[in-house]
């Protein structure tokens, strides 16, 4: 159900028609009061990731970005405004119509393209990347899907979807990648990297699609790896599988343009936009542009002369931070009381007591897996642990030891284990951990071999060295059986839905240091009324009502927070809560999981 309906005004606007919608954003077709077309992307804020919205302003990144550019090359802004629907309430910007079709459909249509016809279309994506990167604006999904011809400019070439859009970033991705096509990706974006540079390696796979009829490097993904995995994959086919450029008839210049352009290493590709156009103008000899470690017109290799040493990336290098908590410890977890005493009975006893542990020849756990539907606060026990130890704490993304380099990830994450035992005692905990060490059985998948392997040797017994690793997933199916044997990751725990006390701490938690009504709260109300809500969706109805309460300087009632949860359905369905409670089966078998005693929350 869409939040708009047909026939609704909004401003000078009304809806006609709706186009597309996701979980977070609906597309409408909008007329104007002469009858003009528009587009009106709506974003429902209580269901948009909090990553896309600006830190300092707080509102939508994308409507933010779009108020600042006015170029022919990039879709045209017209305002943007506010309201409250069923879904609550909405954030939406309105940009001109595209009276014409978008490249992908174009080629899907009639094939590859001519020369002058490609190299046009081109260009006009380059002139607008040119003026987003001087405004300090990255695109970050430049693809055929993404350029719009507009017939009433003439088949100009127009970059549409600034969903994604952002100043350049390394490391933390500040948007979702879920939704990105890989094919038309740098290596670079599997180690966080993008910045003008991975837009310009985009650009440049267009324009081999354009002049081919098909991606560069178009390969199929298994389902279900994620963004980081079918990078890491391409990145190994890649290098591999070398474009021969020279059999494709276009000109030298063109043959140049593709071979620099879609370098393995971004460091050898092109750095501003003004580089490419200067060589498609003539200003600039594409013979001594360098090809990016690609087949030259001589079939040799060549190198390029723009970037030094010092600018190509370590392969080694982390940028991973080492936390001392300043917490509470398990105090600010709600529920979870059998985890707590787990870990206390098992492993906190035995590192806090050294003395009686040598008496008695005890040695904690290697480590521990957590896993069981999202939202649940696997991550964040695992920092909370940390502060109950007094333990160093490092927290590992898959983006984090990415690297553009063939064995660079290896090399991380001798370094990374390096690191843990000179901050040791230390936990470190490897979020989404399906994404660090798949089955090397699964299809597809040989190619990180390596990393698992890597993975299995420093995992052994590195309780030794002071290190405790937390592992968190979704997906423990998918992770390989190696790592869960004993003596890596020895405790595998199913984190749950809160239960019903839990659900009643968690209100009392995120109310705290809010000015709200206690006297007439009413916790055990509020957890009857958000059974099947997960930690994540009850921070978001607090947080939601708080910001409702402040627009009136009012304080958070129990009949604002019980309003706020009537329009806000939990993020886990029961068809899936359904599918966790199978696979827990699966991971520790029906007659394990009847005897011993439920850990994490009760239901």
């Amino acid at each position: 159900m869409s939040a708009l309906n047909t026939g609704l005004t909004i401003g000078d606007y009304t809806i006609q028609s709706l186009i597309k919608l996701n979980e977070y954003t609906e597309t409408y077709k909008a007329v104007n009061q002469n009858g003009n077309p528009y587009f009106l992307k709506l974003y429902i804020l209580k269901k948009t990731p909090a990553k896309l919205f600006d830190k300092d302003t707080h509102e939508v990144t994308e409507i933010m970005l779009l108020r600042k550019v006015k170029h022919a090359n990039i879709v045209s802004y017209i305002t943007d405004g506010s309201l409250s629907t069923d879904l609550g309430e909405c954030h939406y910007v309105v940009t001109n119509y595209f009276t014409g079709e978008v490249l992908a459909d174009k080629m899907a249509r009639e094939g590859a393209f001519d020369q002058e016809k490609a190299m046009g279309i081109f260009k006009g994506i380059l002139e607008g990347l040119k003026y987003l990167h001087e405004a300090d604006i990255v695109h970050n999904d430049i693809t055929p899907a993404n350029i719009m011809l507009s017939e009433s400019m003439g088949g100009v070439p127009e970059i549409i979807d600034m969903g994604h859009a952002s100043a350049a970033c390394k490391g933390s991705i500040p948007f979702d990648t879920v939704d990105l096509d890989p094919l038309y990706c740098a290596n670079g974006t599997s180690a966080g990297v993008f910045d003008e540079r991975t837009d310009l390696f985009s650009a440049c796979a267009v324009l081999y699609a354009m002049l081919t009829g098909k991606a560069p490097w178009e390969t199929d993904f298994p389902i279900g790896q994620s963004f980081a995995q079918k990078i890491l994959k391409l990145k190994r086919y890649r290098i591999d599988q070398e474009i021969d450029f020279d059999k494709l008839n276009v000109e030298q210049k063109v043959k140049d343009i593709l071979s620099k352009g879609l370098a393995n290493t971004i460091t050898d590709g092109f750095r501003s936009a003004d580089e490419i156009i200067s060589i498609i103008e003539g200003k600039k000899s594409s013979s001594t542009s360098g090809s990016g470690g690609r087949k030259s017109s001589s079939g040799s290799q060549s190198h390029s002369q723009n970037s030094g040493q010092q600018d190509r990336e370590d392969p080694t290098a982390l940028a991973i931070e080492v936390k001392r908590g300043s917490g509470h410890g398990f105090e600010d977890i709600a529920g979870m009381h059998e985890l707590k005493q787990l870990l206390q009975q098992k492993v906190i006893f035995v590192l806090q007591n050294k003395e009686l542990a040598e008496e008695y020849k005890l040695t904690p756990p290697n480590g521990m897996l957590l896993y069981g539907p999202p939202g649940c606060g696997k991550t964040f026990f695992a920092e909370k642990f940390a502060e109950q130890t007094g333990f160093a704490f490092i927290l590992v993304k898959s983006s984090d030891l990415a690297s553009v380099y063939v064995h660079g990830s290896q090399e991380k994450i001798g370094k990374l284990f390096k690191q843990a035992e000179e901050n040791a005692p230390t936990v470190l905990c490897f979020d989404e951990f399906d994404a660090f060490v798949p089955n090397r059985s699964a299809p597809g998948s040989s190619y990180v071999s390596s990393e698992v392997n890597e993975f299995l040797s420093q995992l052994n017994n590195c309780s030794h060295r002071g290190i405790f690793v937390v592992a968190t997933t979704n997906r423990p199916d998918m992770i390989d059986p190696a790592v869960l044997r004993t003596g890596r990751l020895d405790k595998h725990i199913y984190v749950p839905m809160p239960d019903h006390d839990a659900r009643k701490e968690m209100f009392a938690i995120y109310l705290k240091g809010r000015p709200y009504d206690a006297e007439h709260m009413d916790f055990d109300a509020l957890s009857d009324q958000t059974d099947g809500y997960i930690a994540s969706d009850i921070a978001f109805i607090v947080n939601d009502t708080a910001m409702t309460a402040a627009f009136t300087r009012a304080k958070i009632t129990q009949a604002l927070l019980e309003q706020t949860i009537k329009e806000t359905k939990p993020s886990v369905s029961r068809e899936l809560l359904r599918s966790y409670e199978e696979l827990r089966e699966k991971m520790d078998g029906v007659e394990r999981r009847n005897s011993l005693p439920r850990i994490g929350f009760k239901k």
